[in-house]
Order: C-alpha cells, then structure tokens, then sequence
C-alpha cells in the first residue's frame, strides 16, 4: 500500500522506516515545518518556574542548541511516551509522561500539585491543555517554542500522487485542512478509488 507521510521532515523518517517494514511504501509529503523561536525559549528559561509543560517532541528539538545545564532537574510534565523519551534523551533528569492528550496532561499536573509552571508550546495548539489548567487555578506561563509554517509541494512531490496512493497519515487539525485542500480535487476525479485517511486522534479526525 502506498500511503502518504505528512509529518515534518525532522520526524517523517522514523515513520517511513516502520511502515516499509509493514510492506507499504511510503511517500513523504510534509505539508508544515517548524520555525524555533529560540530565543523566547532562552529568555523564558531565565523567569522563575518549577517544572515544565511539553506537548509536543518539536518543543524538545527547539532547545537544540541551547544551554540547559541549569536546567536538566527541572521536572519536565510531557503529553505522551514519545515526547516524555525526546525529553530524556535531550538530559532531563525527572519526566513523567501523560497519556497522550492535553487534557490528560492537565489532570496529570493537577493531581501532582504543580505550581510555577512554564509551558513550552507550539503555535498553532489545541487550547484543551491550557484551559484545563486555568480551571483548576494552576498558574502557567507560556512561551512559544516553534511554530507551524505551511510549505509548498514541489513537482516532484506532485508527481508522487500519480497513481493516487491508497492511504493518509494525518498527525494535526492543521495538517488536515493544508492537505485536503490540496487532495480534494483529486479525490473528486477519483470517486471509486479506496482511499483510507488515518488519524493520530480523535481530535485531528
């Protein structure tokens, strides 16, 4: 099965390997890549925090570069498995992961009593994670980490839907639009073509 890889290219690899192991052939179409606002990372760094908040691995590959030794036994709260590992493979002693969603991720650092907290978000993000905080009173600060940039296909890339492929990784909302934006009219000339469109959430579906 052919089947279209939509994340960043910083991430798409890791993807593409495991489904060529499955027996599909992947075809890497990124329709976003992020910009890193380092800057505003170092200076957040500076403000006084107890712990940190992370939704994302992209948040994690924007500290590359930046001197965190100060920084490396603050406990880091991240939304899932994958992005609690990035954390302690960037040289976070204390990560503790939540079960996937922002949602879980707030309840997380409520039940742990968390104060001072600085959230190292993306732009565009889901509001749940922060709005589940405000509710309970947990006082969060909020730097943006990186944020999402639509990029163009390329004739290569074009050319890569022909034959149309039979599957979709879909890994955001955003991602979403950008790419049925562009597919929509293929899918309308090709109305008897099994296409199957795969989500990360219930949220992104």
């Amino acid at each position: 099965m052919r089947v279209i890889v939509t994340r960043p290219s910083a991430s798409a690899g890791r993807t593409a390997e495991k489904l060529r192991r499955l027996g599909h052939e992947p075809i890497l179409l990124p329709v976003t890549e992020p910009v890193h606002h380092s800057q505003a990372i170092a200076a957040a760094l500076t403000t006084p925090h107890g712990s940190l908040a992370i939704t994302s691995a992209e948040a994690v590959r924007a500290l590359i570069g930046l001197d965190l030794t100060a920084h490396y036994d603050t406990p880091v709260f991240a939304v899932g498995a994958a992005t609690a590992e990035a954390a302690r493979q960037a040289g976070f002693h204390h990560v503790e992961a939540g079960t996937g969603t922002g949602e879980a991720l707030a309840r997380l650092i409520i039940d742990r009593q968390v104060g001072n907290l600085l959230y190292l978000a993306g732009d565009p993000r889901s509001p749940a994670f922060e709005a589940g905080l405000a509710r309970a009173g947990i006082k969060v600060s909020t730097v943006v980490a990186y944020a999402m940039r639509e990029v163009a296909w390329g004739a290569e890339a074009v050319a890569a839907l022909s034959p149309l492929p039979e599957a979709l990784l879909l890994y955001s909302k955003e991602a979403a639009r950008h790419v049925f934006r562009r597919l929509t009219p293929r899918l309308t000339e090709k109305r008897d073509h099994a296409f199957h469109v795969l989500c990360l959430s219930p949220q992104v579906a």
